[in-house]
């Protein structure tokens, strides 16, 4: 995709917010945006670079790797691995020169299952609390990559409109096991008029490295999710007359897989704080 195209995306995205997202921003290239962080900013980072992948962030001890991985591997709509690193590396092939340890803007700190820290960098003080050997990074593919596409395709997204992160709900629906992991499905919500919600499934259909189409449409009870208004991850975003929530299976099922699972130390991205790469969506 050229530069111009890229904008055009871009203008694509704001005209569809109706210019809630910073339209500087929105014209950062990936690296622009993974220096901002490193320097401390700290936002949602849905509208971002758009049309490129951002990924979910996962890092376990190594002796914890081989169960996330078959885990992963038996739950591809929720966790679709876009690279695993090798034992105690920080850097990704998907974006040369970046750190993953300050490029994100903002890191969940796990101990046994609990949540300890949310800080802006992983830094010694951090690490230090694994009281283990060399930890391993997963990257897992995310729902923020198809936006940029389901704006051109005409289909809104609320949640840019209103300046708010994406709703995230955990369902009861439990994924596929894999030795020590075990963990409930978590979904994003956005709202679709329902004369769109065929696009939207055409659309992020075709990303199943993206986490694909749809899980779920229509009733949040039928994933027992009681109330909309209450999501257990990012920010609340109403259901318009003539629309209906659409739901995409969500990384954050990692997150729930460290809680279901309690290894001894984890890392997460906080949810909805994506990992920017340098790929073009269309190269995955």
């Amino acid at each position: 995709m050229s530069e111009a195209e890229n904008l055009g995306i871009t203008a694509v995205a704001v005209r569809a917010s109706g210019g809630a997202v910073d339209r500087e921003r929105m014209r950062w290239t990936p690296a622009r945006a993974r220096a901002e962080f490193r320097a401390g900013l700290s936002v949602p980072t849905a509208g971002l670079a758009p049309g490129y992948v951002q990924a979910n962030l996962l890092v376990v001890p190594a002796d914890w790797a081989a169960d996330f991985r078959l885990f992963a591997a038996r739950n591809p709509r929720p966790c679709p691995v876009l690279e695993e690193a090798a034992p105690g590396a920080w850097h990704s092939r998907l974006a040369p020169g970046a750190d993953l340890r300050t490029d994100l803007p903002g890191y969940q700190v796990w101990v046994d299952g609990e949540l300890v820290d949310e800080p802006d960098s992983v830094t010694e003080p951090e690490l230090a609390r694994a009281r283990t050997g060399e930890l391993v990074c997963f990257l897992i593919g995310c729902s923020f990559t198809f936006e940029a596409a389901l704006l051109a395709a005409g289909v809104p997204l609320r949640h840019l409109e209103q300046g708010r992160n994406v709703a995230m709900y955990v369902t009861d629906r439990w994924c596929r096991p894999a030795g020590r992991v075990r963990g409930r499905l978590v979904v994003s919500m956005r709202p679709v008029p329902v004369g769109l919600v065929a696009t939207a499934r055409a659309v992020s259909g075709r990303m199943a490295r993206m986490h694909g189409a749809p899980v779920h449409v229509g009733d949040p009870a039928e994933l027992g999710i009681a109330d909309l208004g209450r999501p257990d991850y990012g920010d609340a975003v109403a259901v318009a007359p003539g629309e209906v929530p659409v739901f995409w299976a969500c990384g954050v099922t990692a997150q729930q897989a460290v809680i279901g699972s309690r290894p001894p130390f984890a890392i997460t991205h906080a949810p909805g704080r994506m990992f920017i790469t340098d790929r073009r969506e269309s190269e995955l």
